[in-house]
């Protein structure tokens, strides 16, 4: 059995320095940190919220969840047939999200909060989901 050398109770033990939430730190960060950097730490924090997988830790030929904003949405033909390509941003890295036969989908707009869960594959050394269920989330 272990033994304790000196035992502490609450009564007798010092308590610690208060120290708030480190506002002063967290305020001289945000002063010295970019626009950029400032939106990609918000972006991560609420795509951890909503339960989604970061897009950095997203494998080829898993399914996963994702969450972010979409950058750009374009219509891009592949094979002949229309494709709506969309780019989602989550603050860690970038997805193409692909609706094959498609030219428009209503809420698919640049700036949109979106949720994507699907098969995600590699083309080109790009992550791309195919056709995937998605949940348009607030903010535009």
């Amino acid at each position: 059995m272990d033994e304790v050398s000196a035992r502490t109770t609450p009564e007798t033990d010092p308590a610690p320095p208060e120290r708030g939430k480190g506002g002063l730190r967290r305020f001289l960060r945000r002063m010295a940190s970019s626009k950029a950097e400032l939106e990609a730490e918000e972006l991560q924090k609420t795509s951890g919220d909503e339960g989604a997988t970061p897009i950095t830790a997203c494998s080829a030929r898993k399914r996963h969840c994702v969450a972010g904003t979409l950058r750009t949405v374009t219509l891009r033909p592949r094979g002949g047939a229309p494709a709506l390509e969309a780019e989602l941003y989550d603050g860690t890295d970038v997805i193409n999200l692909v609706w094959l036969g498609r030219r428009r989908i209503a809420g698919i707009d640049p700036g949109r909060r979106l949720r994507a869960e699907g098969l995600v594959s590699v083309q080109d050394g790009r992550k791309v989901m195919f056709n995937p269920r998605y949940e348009l989330r607030g903010g535009s």
